[in-house]
């Protein structure tokens, strides 16, 4: 049976390159049935003006809302079943929509773009950070996963509606996503894409929100798979305790002691914490509708 895709673009400020973006999808021959969606978030330039040259369905937030909360704003109004995301600043080569519907169609629940090249690798705090998250993610799922947050992806419509309570509302919502799906045994595949540099300012915060995203991954796992975080944190208080007991051996025993003790009550406060996440996620997913 042929598939139909909906593509949703959620856009703030990016008058200076959602109309390329726009010429490039309506240009691509898909032999599909498709719907683009734009999702306005408020954007206090021109982008407005432009979006509304082109043929497509346009959702105005009527606040702020951020990145995550506009793209479920959007898969909501999908009138398809198939969902395409891309991002509006003319980073995600559009030109490789048809080579992600053909790995999807081949039964994947969903197919994600891999950024590769000078411009998606960036800072060496980035990487630092990229990596870390790169590594939990891949402990807490036991898979590959070559880009956690790419924003270039295609989807089922009706297991992301499934997941809807715990996905972010912001920049990690792509995290998420691939979390959600990954924990809960479902296919996903990745094709490798060229990752352009963007037009316009970036939104992102990269100290707010790579602590943001280093929550919300937490979150996922607690939620998903919470024995692989405790398990962390045990194999953190073992290697704690055989450090300070190095500590006591070759330098001073109340060093030693006071490095343990500091760093063993803070990983206990810190799964409290965790076990606190865990009943309010269980308690909002049994109130859910």
């Amino acid at each position: 049976m042929e598939k139909n895709y909906s593509i949703i673009i959620p856009v703030y400020n990016e008058a200076g390159s959602i109309g390329k973006v726009l010429e490039e999808i309506l240009a691509l021959k898909l032999n599909r049935q498709f719907e683009i969606v734009v999702v306005n978030d408020c954007s206090t330039d021109q982008t407005a003006t432009e979006i509304k040259k082109f043929p497509i369905q346009i959702i105005h937030n009527v606040q702020n809302v951020g990145y995550g909360s506009s793209l479920k704003r959007g898969i909501k109004t999908a009138q398809y079943e198939h969902i395409i995301i891309t991002d509006a600043d003319g980073t995600y080569p559009i030109a490789s929509i048809p080579a992600l519907i053909a790995e999807y169609e081949q039964g994947f629940d969903m197919v994600v773009a891999a950024r590769k090249g000078e411009y998606y690798h960036g800072t060496w705090l980035k990487r630092v950070a990229r990596f870390l998250f790169q590594l939990l993610s891949e402990f807490t799922t036991g898979r590959n996963i070559p880009d956690i947050n790419s924003g270039f992806r295609i989807f089922r419509k009706d297991l992301a509606l499934r997941f809807f309570h715990t996905l972010s509302s912001g920049f990690s919502f792509t995290t998420t996503i691939t979390l959600a799906f990954m924990l809960n045994a479902h296919s996903v595949k990745y094709i490798s894409v060229n990752y352009y540099k963007r037009k316009g300012s970036s939104k992102v915060s990269y100290f707010r929100d790579t602590l943001r995203s280093a929550q919300i991954i937490i979150e996922a796992i607690i939620f998903y798979n919470p024995l692989k975080i405790f398990l962390l944190f045990t194999l953190f208080i073992i290697f704690t305790g055989i450090l300070s007991g190095l500590i006591g051996i070759f330098f001073s025993i109340w060093v030693a002691t006071i490095i343990f003790l500091t760093v063993s009550i803070g990983t206990l406060l810190f799964a409290l914490g965790c076990i606190v996440v865990f009943l309010k996620f269980m308690h909002t997913y049994a109130n859910d509708p």
